[in-house]
């Protein structure tokens, strides 16, 4: 159930607050000012806003009557306004990665609810109310190795061992651990060479021996992509999102899950703590829950729904297959939030000396 709580985490602070990109939905009935009862503002990332626009937004406005504003910026940035205001910036509903959710909720930044006031909550997959978060997780990303055909085997891709081949020593990638593939990754590792997922020492061990073949410990989806596409590397430890469009176009690449250390992380939906319009919120949740909403997000977006009766279109199965029915059956985890947030500022520095400057 999403009131219950585990042990509040250890909060992670950032600067500067986020710079709004505000994208109005259809007219719906009501006055104009945000924050009244027709109206709510919703804090986003700030990529496929447009597609988010139609998949998701256009389509509530239409249904409910409920015009929604949106507010973008990045997981750090937006969290850390939240923080400066004390839960009170203005947003009803915040769509954040999971790590920054548990990070807010130590401060209680975010209110919690249950099946009572969204009832879709019932029919999606049970990772996605998992205990921890105050709110569900509406989709989710998963960690695999994104990889050459003309050079690779999933077989050979698919094996953590890749990073240690000489063979293809300058020509792979990996995610630093700063980005939501990193902590995915050493997690992988952790558990594959170590005695779990948060074996740090273990992974930065392995990971650290690895890193002299390592061409590039990257920051960005662009940067991998550009870096695969161009032929500068032959794989990189990826989420299996950044393949999709790659695919479709018909690029000689692919993604595989790796055998062991299969890990996924989770985007949340959080009503802030000073949220003006809990009712809408409430609203704008269940939607976005719902079947129709999860297909035409995984149809337009391109995010794995969490909706279990949601259709998952071809092009996303096209990445991973079978594993979009039933990634807990697919042997995927996601990682404890009350293990990561308190750990997450030590290992990051610790990456940064032990492993991407070797």
């Amino acid at each position: 159930m999403i009131r219950t709580r585990t042990s509040r985490l250890l909060a992670a602070s950032s600067a500067l607050a986020a710079t709004a990109l505000v994208v109005t939905g259809c007219s719906g009935a009501g006055d104009d000012e945000s924050g009244s009862a027709d109206s709510i503002v919703v804090s986003a990332f700030p990529f496929g806003v447009e597609e988010f626009q139609e998949a998701i937004v256009d389509p509530f406005t239409e249904k409910t009557g409920i015009r929604v504003e949106i507010e973008t910026g990045s997981n750090a940035d937006r969290l850390s306004q939240l923080q400066l205001a004390g839960g009170d910036a203005g947003i009803d509903v915040m769509l954040i990665s999971d790590t920054f959710a548990a990070s807010g909720q130590e401060q209680d930044l975010f209110q919690d609810f249950d099946e009572s006031d969204v009832p879709n909550l019932a029919s999606i997959a049970e990772f996605a109310v998992e205990e921890g978060y105050d709110g569900p997780a509406y989709s989710y990303q998963l960690n695999g190795t994104l990889y050459s055909t003309d050079d690779l085997t999933a077989e050979q891709a698919a094996d953590w061992s890749l990073y240690a081949d000489p063979a293809y020593s300058g020509r792979l990638a990996f995610p630093d651990i700063s980005v939501t593939a990193g902590q995915l990754a050493v997690s992988g590792v952790a558990a594959t060479f170590g005695d779990g997922p948060y074996d740090i020492d273990t992974a930065y061990e392995t990971i650290g021996g690895w890193a002299p073949g390592i061409l590039q410990f990257y920051t960005s989806s662009t940067e991998v992509t550009n870096l695969l596409t161009q032929g500068e590397i032959v794989a990189a430890d990826a989420l299996s999102g950044f393949a999709t469009n790659l695919v479709a176009s018909g690029e000689p690449v692919a993604w595989t899950a790796p055998t062991e250390g299969r890990f996924m992380a989770t985007n949340r939906a959080m009503i802030p703590s000073g949220a003006e319009n809990v009712e809408g919120a409430y609203a704008f949740i269940d939607y976005l829950l719902s079947v129709e909403a999860q297909a035409a997000s995984a149809e337009i977006v391109g995010d794995l729904p969490v909706a279990l009766d949601a259709a998952i279109p071809a092009e996303i199965t096209a990445v991973v297959g079978d594993i979009a029915a039933d990634p807990i059956a697919a042997g995927y985890a996601t990682l404890d939030p009350a293990e990561i947030v308190p750990n997450r500022a030590q290992w990051v520095e610790r990456f940064a000396r032990e492993v991407s400057s070797r």
